[in-house]
């Protein structure tokens, strides 16, 4: 027998509108079931000490699931580099992904976690983080794409637009969460034009592309934390971009105000039965919150659910997890995403004449996936530096020490491997700091609640302290074996002192030198840059990333990455950066729109790599209305590549401030050596309009128009282009 949902998602699927459906169930529901969607479908306290005990990396997250009707709900799952209920495939970290500048890639990336969050019984997928990088040093950079907003928006969209093959996609966090160690207090102020112009423009590109939910941050925004903000979630997302979808909290600490999150357009407090449900009935009764606006928020959860739900109940393929297919694009996302930042002629490594290679650097030989905290995925066998060229060099002496030099003296290659982990950066939880928001976020332990911990530990709860405060009490009871490391914010972005005296000893001991960085942002080099004969940038390349990293050694594959973000020569020159700010200001200014404008040149610009060939550009032409560019795309060397071709836009006589460019374009193309490839892409001049106040301004006058293979290429290719002078309301 179909149950009532079941019928109404047919209907949907012969083609009823799926809002109309909607109402008609959420009228069937009783208030309490009404409220029993906007939140999750876990009791508090002992939810908390599930997730305390690794239950994130165990299970999904079930809220709004309604049985009398049979409505599904959603079950969460996250993230960025795969599902993290494991075991399952890790493929590098978003950032690393992006410097492929390949949407396809990144669509087939989402398709395949897609695929496994549907193995273990996920509808709604976390992963889609598209905040952009401010400042290199935030600990979560590397779940995000880069610091030009059109490339966070098309590889975020890819990446949704894979994954809804499968799944509900969610897009987070909304918005200006560009920091870690304060995410919970920060109030991040900007003004309409950076607002509109920088920091919200990638969301609104994966909002026009259909995603199913949006996510709201942790910090507050001019004033008013995001979870209860109405403008951003009522007035921005859903009445100037038309959102059609459902908007979750962020965990836990998501919202301040259970009623003023639902006035203001929050529709499910996730992932507990939390703040909402021991106040929202009285707040009904009250008055202070009108039951019309409890049903319009489980009207558009239902109305999304029917909308999903052919891709949501499609049977999962347990064969797809961790298969062969899926390790071979976890393989190739390392290797396209792999940027060689400097040569000077020792790579590619010659296999035949080689005899001895040494491997040094505390990273080598270990398994080094990234940040451990909301975004860890459990791979069962990591591929490590020293595995994948010991596998690719069977007939050479591959030796290895993590710090001893000698071993490099009479190697033919030295290959230092060094960076970052997940205890320099990730995801950051203060327990002595959010213990104290426990008595504003949870209600009191119940009896109920310590009787289904107690059940649930392996042994007896311990005792609270005598004298506790503010929560402090509860969370005594709960023993943390999350596994969540430190992670945080870098508070500079040097390789620690140990490993640049390391790169500098091996330097001096053998010419050919190749450093290998781990990481997950930009690290500044100044200190050794020039002293060795090649830079890698490996990131954290995921389960495979040992055998690609020798697969662009090797010269198997021509290395093809380009930064997502620019490298500065001098921390100094990067925008303002405490990480335990209270308030922050959020400008126009960041990446290389602040270094050009301050006239400070990058150690490695946005959008450099280099390749084992070279690449020139010709004829380049834009259509008269400039919404698509052509150009020839010229191999001129003798290795078989794939080019990233960038078109930038900006306007030298403008009366506003703005940019000198902005990425409007970009596309990766494959040219045979020799050969001559010709290709079109389309523009997005939205990214040049100025937002004044609710009015969208393009300002009229001469347009330049440059095709680069980075920014600052000096044989980059220009045009101009006239646009007319127009507004149009924002809403």
């Amino acid at each position: 027998m179909t149950t009532e949902f079941e019928q109404a998602a047919a209907r949907v699927a012969a083609g009823a509108d799926h809002h109309a459906e909607a109402a008609a169930l959420v009228a069937q529901m009783t208030l309490d079931e009404q409220l029993w969607c906007l939140d999750g479908d876990t009791e508090a306290w002992p939810g908390l000490f599930d997730m305390m005990q690794g239950g994130y990396h165990r299970h999904t997250f079930p809220a709004a699931v309604v049985e009398r009707l049979g409505i599904p709900g959603i079950h969460f799952s996250d993230g960025p580099r795969g599902c993290v209920v494991g075991p399952k495939t890790c493929f590098p970290v978003s950032m690393a992904r992006a410097a492929s500048f390949d949407v396809d890639l990144e669509r087939r990336i989402g398709e395949a976690i897609g695929a496994e969050l549907r193995d273990v019984g996920a509808t709604y997928y976390g992963g889609v983080c598209v905040n952009l990088l401010r400042h290199p040093g935030w600990g979560r950079a590397q779940e995000t794409y880069g610091e030009e907003p059109m490339l966070v928006g098309e590889m975020g969209h890819a990446l949704a637009s894979g994954a809804q093959q499968h799944v509900m996609a969610c897009v987070k966090h909304f918005a200006l969460n560009s920091m870690e160690n304060a995410r919970f207090r920060v109030d991040v102020r900007a003004d309409e034009r950076a607002l509109h112009e920088v920091y919200l423009p990638h969301f609104r590109r994966i909002v026009d592309g259909g995603v199913a939910s949006v996510m709201s941050a942790y910090n507050a925004v001019n004033g008013a934390f995001c979870g209860e903000h109405h403008e951003l979630l009522t007035g921005v997302l859903r009445g100037e971009w038309g959102f059609d979808g459902f908007v979750t909290s962020d965990f836990i600490f998501g919202l301040r105000d259970p009623v003023g999150s639902v006035r203001a357009g929050l529709d499910i407090e996730m992932p507990f039965r939390q703040q909402r449900a021991p106040v929202l009935a009285d707040a009904i009764a009250d008055g202070r919150l009108d039951r019309s606006e409890v049903v319009a928020a489980v009207e558009r959860i239902v109305a999304t659910l029917l909308r999903f739900h052919p891709v949501t109940s499609r049977p999962a393929d347990p064969g797809r997890v961790l298969s062969d297919a899926h390790r071979a694009l976890a393989r190739e996302a390392a290797q396209r995403s792999m940027v060689l930042l400097r040569n000077d002629g020792v790579l590619p490594l010659p296999a035949r004449d080689l005899r001895r290679v040494a491997v040094l650097g505390r990273l080598a030989a270990v398994p080094n996936l990234g940040d451990r905290g909301s975004s860890d995925v459990i791979a069962p066998a990591v591929v490590t530096p020293l595995d994948g060229l010991r596998a690719a060099l069977p007939d050479v002496d591959v030796v290895h020490d993590a710090r001893d030099t000698s071993i490099a003296e009479n190697a033919d290659v030295a290959i230092v491997v060094v960076g970052y982990t997940h205890v320099d950066e990730g995801e950051y939880i203060d327990a002595a700091g959010t213990a104290g928001l426990m008595g504003d976020h949870f209600p009191p332990m119940s009896d109920a609640d310590r009787a289904a911990i107690a059940a649930a530990s392996p042994a007896p709860a311990p005792a609270p302290p005598a004298a506790p405060a503010d929560g402090d009490d509860e969370m005594a009871e709960l023993p943390d074996t999350s596994g969540f490391a430190p992670g945080g914010d870098r508070r500079n972005l040097r390789l620690s002192s140990d490993d640049e005296a390391l790169v500098r000893a091996v330097a001096a001991t053998n010419p050919n030198t190749v450093v290998v960085v781990m990481g997950g942002s930009a690290v500044v080099m100044e200190a050794w840059r020039h002293d060795v004969a090649a830079i890698v940038l490996l990131w954290y390349p995921g389960m495979e990333g040992g055998h690609a990293l020798a697969d662009v050694l090797l010269g198997h594959v021509a290395p093809s990455g380009r930064l997502p973000f620019s490298i500065p020569s001098d921390e100094a020159h990067l925008p303002h950066w405490d990480p335990d700010a209270g308030t922050e200001v959020y400008d126009l200014w960041h990446g290389h729109w602040k270094l050009t404008r301050d006239g400070h040149t990058a150690a490695y610009p946005f959008g450099y790599g280099l390749s084992y060939t070279t690449f020139a550009l010709r004829e380049l032409v834009v259509d008269a209305d400039g919404h698509a560019a052509e150009v020839a795309v010229e191999n001129t060397g003798a290795v078989d590549a794939d080019a990233v071709v960038q078109f930038y836009g900006g306007m030298p006589e403008s009366r506003h401030e703005r940019p000198a460019e902005r990425l409007i374009g970009f596309v990766r193309v494959h040219v045979p050596a020799g050969d001559v490839v010709r290709v079109e892409t389309p523009l997005d001049l939205r990214q040049l309009d100025v937002r004044d106040g609710t009015t969208w301004i393009t300002e009229g006058g001469t347009y330049r128009i440059t095709a680069a293979l980075h920014v600052g290429d000096p044989h980059a290719l220009h045009t101009d282009l006239v646009r007319h002078a127009a507004s149009v309301p924002a809403r």
